[in-house]
């Protein structure tokens, strides 16, 4: 390829991952448009009901009121994160400076970031003031905080399918689940299996010289900072720019525990025990993370996991690699083990927990997107092809972003190792059946585990 053609290559796939940001900023920041759209919806149809039943309901349009001061509250914390975030390119541009003929360059549309790995620890030249705030009477936040960025000017805001809002709302919900206080039972379900068996595969740690564990997926970073804490030179890997913008701010910005309050259950009003139970607030973060003890080393790297870590360089290069509800979000599995077969050194570990609800498998779109869904069957013995071999298996019970106080749970119960039968109990609950196994891998000596739900 000449150095004409590889310069507009490089032009064409800057210009796609600006208007890729453009477009998850632009979520972020028609998050508040949507919700509104949602509660004039909930507004038009209390207005039809028979005056009896407004009467009888009398109380339903303060709640929407209090849903309202919800959003405002929500929308004050996306922006400040808003504002934290230190995009790696220009996104003022237009991205349609830079069109090439698709013919001539690899014309991927889909979610893009340039591999960038830096210090999760450490803090961006941009410090958000954090700001006062207050409701008004009409229930809108009024706040005075520092000025926001040039880039978040609203001419550049895009107009954007809700299905891009929705993300949104999810990056909400996922905030509980890593870095609030009720949502340590679900990490305790999840996470806690895979630092008590890192914790197991290497007693011997040392601050001098730590193993290295990589976690792929790390979405948040939760789980890859409690792996720092217990004494590991971690870091996170994630693709989405939705989930890195979020957990840049938490981890960098953060300066105390429960700085921030968000709303996240209001976006949905079934199986509610309560109007409290789905409007409470919730604090975030449940700790300081600059202060959970981290151990040197911690970082996130944001990048597509085959792109960055298929790299020569990533060969046997490091001690423990950690997937927790990661494998089935590749378009082709196979892949994703054999990456982690290569990436890992002599005596290396690999712990994997999560179901195999591959992404791709039920997106129909004129991209026609490649997705390998295999059975678990067949992922084991792809993973014995690589060197892995089944060691132990054992269960767990686990939900997955779920509100603690809904009516409706969806249990993933795993299948218990002595051969006993699964359960369903008869109540409000569903329970899909997930495999949590742990295998291990011996090639020329390396002794590698891998748990898998």
């Amino acid at each position: 390829m000449s150095n004409s053609e590889e310069d507009r290559r490089r032009k064409y796939e800057e210009a796609l991952e600006i208007k890729s940001l453009r477009r998850i900023i632009s979520a972020f920041l028609n998050y508040p448009e949507a919700a509104e759209e949602d509660l004039k919806r909930y507004e038009r149809s209390f207005r039809r009901l028979s005056q009896a039943d407004k009467a009888l309901l009398s109380h339903l349009p303060e709640k929407y009121q209090r849903m309202r001061r919800c959003i405002s509250r929500n929308t004050f914390f996306i922006f400040e994160m808003l504002k934290a975030f230190d995009p790696p390119l220009d996104i003022s541009q237009d991205p349609d400076i830079c069109k090439q003929d698709p013919q001539n360059v690899s014309n991927n549309t889909k979610e893009t970031n340039h591999c960038s790995c830096v210090p999760a620890s450490s803090r961006k030249e941009f410090h958000p003031e954090g700001g006062e705030a207050s409701v008004n009477a009409t229930g809108e936040l009024n706040v005075t905080t520092s000025p926001p960025p040039d880039w978040l000017d609203p001419s550049l805001q895009m107009r954007v399918p809700l299905v891009d809002v929705d993300k949104v709302r999810c990056i909400i919900r996922n905030i509980v689940r890593d870095w609030a206080a009720e949502g340590q039972k679900e990490r305790d379900q999840c996470y806690k299996p895979i630092l008590e068996e890192l914790e197991l595969q290497f007693p011997n740690r040392s601050k001098e010289s730590p193993p290295s564990c990589l976690v792929p997926g790390a979405g948040l970073g939760r789980l890859a900072l409690d792996i720092s804490c217990l004494g590991f030179a971690s870091q996170g890997n994630e693709f989405s720019y939705y989930m890195m913008i979020c957990s840049s701010f938490i981890l960098n910005q953060t300066e105390r525990a429960n700085e921030w309050t968000i709303h996240p259950w209001i976006h949905s009003n079934c199986n509610s025990l309560s109007d409290n139970d789905q409007l409470r607030p919730i604090l975030i973060p449940d700790i300081h993370p600059a202060s959970a003890g981290i151990t040197e080393g911690f970082s996130m790297c944001g990048g597509d996991f085959v792109e960055v870590y298929g790299d020569a360089s990533q060969v046997g290069a490091w001690d423990a690699v950690v997937t927790c509800f990661f494998l089935d979000t590749a378009h082709n599995i196979t892949r994703y083990i054999e990456i982690i077969s290569r990436i890992l050194r002599d005596g290396g570990v690999w712990i994997n927990l999560g179901p195999l609800l591959y992404h791709f498998a039920d997106l129909y779109s004129q991209d026609d997107e490649m997705s390998i869904e295999l059975s678990l069957e067949d992922v084991k013995k792809v993973a014995v092809h690589y060197g892995f071999q089944l060691e132990k298996e054992k269960t767990i019970e686990t939900t997955y972003t779920a509100n603690p106080r809904s009516m409706m749970q969806t249990i993933e119960k795993g299948i218990s190792l002595d051969g006993g039968r699964d359960l369903l109990k008869s109540r409000i609950l569903f329970r899909p059946c997930f495999q949590l196994l742990v295998t291990g891998y011996c090639v020329d000596g390396r002794s590698l585990l891998f748990i898998f739900c």
